[in-house]
C-alpha cells in the first residue's frame, strides 16, 4: 500500500451502525465552512459494475457460498468470499482512478466513507486470509488519516434497528464481533490509524475526530 500525492485523504471506518457515515458528513461540512475544498465519497461505489454487484451481495440478492461444490444452475446467484473481495478491489481501483486521485491532485480534501480497511476487516471475518487481502490491495493508496469508530456490536445493531433499515449480509452480532476483532488490530499494524470512541454522543465523537485532526495537521 503506497503513500501519496497532493491534497489530503481521510477515511472513516467501523462496524455497520458505528456512525462513520454521520461523522464523515460532519467533517465534510466542518471543513467546508473553514474554506477547504472537500469531496465526500463512499465505498463500495455504485459507479462500477463491480460496485453494483457488491451491493447485490450485501443486500443478499446474491448469496455468499461457503463450499466449493455447487450446482451450475445456481452459479449466477452465488459468490465465494474471495470472489467478493476481488470485486471490492476492482471497484476500489476504479474509485481511485476516477475520483480519489484526480481530486487529490487538485489539492482538495477527500473523505471516504469506508475504504481499504473495511475490505480487510470484513473480508478476514468472512474467513478470507488477511495476508491475501493485503496483497490484492497492496498497490492502492493508503489514507493520510483513518478514523475507526469503536462501537460494540450490540449497540450497532440497536442503532440499525432504530433507523428501520433491513439487515444486510454482515449485520448480525456474531459476525460484527468477528469484524471488530480484525479492526482493532489496525492501529498497530498500519500508520495513521486512530481509534475513536463511537459510543458517545454524535457531538462528542466529532470532538474527538476534530482533536485528532488538529494534532496531525
Amino acid at each position: 500500500m503506497s503513500q501519496r500525492k497532493n491534497g489530503v485523504f481521510i477515511a472513516f471506518e467501523g462496524l455497520d451502525g458505528s456512525g462513520q457515515t454521520t461523522e464523515a458528513k460532519l467533517l465534510r461540512d466542518f471543513l467546508t465552512k473553514l474554506g477547504f475544498r472537500v469531496v465526500l465519497t463512499k465505498e463500495p461505489t455504485l459507479d462500477s459494475e463491480a460496485g453494483k454487484k457488491i451491493r447485490k451481495v450485501l443486500d443478499k440478492k446474491i448469496k455468499m457460498r461457503r463450499n466449493r461444490i455447487y450446482s451450475e444452475v445456481k452459479r449466477s446467484v452465488q459468490i465465494r468470499p474471495e470472489e467478493l473481495q476481488n470485486l471490492f478491489a476492482k471497484d476500489r481501483k476504479e474509485h481511485l482512478k476516477k475520483t480519489i486521485i484526480p481530486t487529490l491532485k487538485q489539492g482538495k480534501i477527500v473523505i471516504s466513507d469506508r475504504y481499504l480497511f473495511s475490505s480487510l476487516a470484513y473480508g478476514a471475518a468472512s474467513g478470507v486470509n488477511l495476508n491475501w487481502l493485503i496483497k490484492i490491495n497492496k498497490n492502492f493508496l493508503l489514507p493520510d488519516l483513518t478514523f475507526i469508530l469503536k462501537v460494540s456490536p450490540k449497540i450497532c445493531l440497536k442503532r440499525i434497528k432504530k433507523r428501520g433499515n433491513f439487515r444486510t449480509l454482515f449485520e448480525e452480532e456474531k459476525k460484527l464481533a468477528r469484524v471488530w476483532q480484525v479492526y482493532k488490530t489496525f492501529p498497530k499494524r498500519f500508520k495513521n490509524v486512530k481509534l475513536i470512541n463511537g459510543e458517545k454522543t454524535i457531538k462528542q465523537v466529532f470532538s474527538q475526530i476534530r482533536t485528532c485532526l488538529w494534532q496531525k495537521y
